[in-house]
């Protein structure tokens, strides 16, 4: 009688993204985090402005930027300034900024 083995070969996400990406503190690996970083970011202000119930036109004319601009922000999260942060967040959803560093 064979036993199933599928569960010994079963990896957690940190096992792959050490295997695909390397450790943490290698240069693709801190990439890799930055990336998803960024796209946390972008999802948490896409939340936000729509519980706030404005577009990304109404957003970007509170802030002075592009409807299109909005949308990257929001699909990507990545060349986010921290001043745009800042403007988005505080002048045109009304919130706070928090930032964490972790050492």
């Amino acid at each position: 009688m064979m036993k199933n083995s599928k569960a010994a070969h079963t990896k957690n996400w940190s096992q792959i993204k050490d295997e695909v990406f390397g450790k943490k503190g290698s240069p693709r690996r801190d990439e890799l985090e930055r990336d998803v970083e960024s796209f946390k970011i972008g999802l948490l202000l896409r939340k936000a402005r729509e519980e706030k119930k404005l577009t990304q036109a109404e957003l970007g004319l509170l802030v002075d930027k592009k409807r299109e601009y909005i949308s990257r922000i929001e699909n990507n999260g990545s060349n986010l300034t921290l001043k745009t942060l800042f403007d988005i967040v505080e002048k045109g959803l009304g919130g706070k900024v928090n930032i964490q560093i972790e050492l």
